[in-house]
């Protein structure tokens, strides 16, 4: 079957992309359900909007965002780090993506770069930001050939095992 690319009512689908999350990501029970709770709070923002990726009516990966708003808990942890770079102006008018996740049994084959592009392809924004983890990783590698720049290294979230980046690019994204 084909993989196709859609709008997502991610909170009536919720429990089945954070089941992507918690396999694409190494999440325990424990972390799914407070993140279950995070991504319903989200998705009640205003311009809140989600994709997901299906093969069948298996949903197998799926992003979610929403246009940046400097009051949100995320742009309160990472400002500093942007500002210490002299990039917190990425903070304002641009569209964060909050969860990019493929089932490691679909990536590789383009789910991930087409779920960004839709998404940010909708954007009223001229630019988009996300965090990833600090590590040479294949989301890394996709974010770059998309044109994300890295705008704030070792950036560190309360409970987070491990330092993330933020990344930023103009939008329409790069095509390769």
């Amino acid at each position: 079957m084909d993989l196709v690319i859609g709008p997502l009512d991610l909170p009536a689908r919720v429990d089945e992309a954070l089941a992507v999350q918690a396999v694409a990501f190494g999440l325990g029970p424990d972390e799914v359900a407070v993140r279950r709770q995070i991504v319903l709070r989200h998705m009640t923002s205003p311009g809140a909007r989600a994709y997901g990726a299906t093969v069948g009516d298996r949903l197998v990966g799926f992003v979610y965002g929403m246009p940046n708003d400097r009051a949100h808990w995320w742009s309160t942890v990472v400002e500093p780090y942007l500002r210490a770079n002299g990039n917190d102006v990425w903070l304002d008018d641009s569209f964060v993506i909050t969860e990019l996740h493929v089932h490691p049994a679909h990536q590789n084959r383009g789910a991930g770069r087409a779920l960004i592009t839709t998404i940010t392809d909708t954007a009223a924004q001229p630019r988009s930001i996300l965090s990833a983890i600090d590590i040479d990783s294949p989301a890394r590698v996709l974010y770059h050939s998309l044109g994300y720049q890295d705008l704030a290294r070792r950036v560190l979230f309360p409970s987070a095992p491990r330092p993330y980046a933020v990344m930023g690019a103009p939008l329409p994204l790069r095509r390769p």
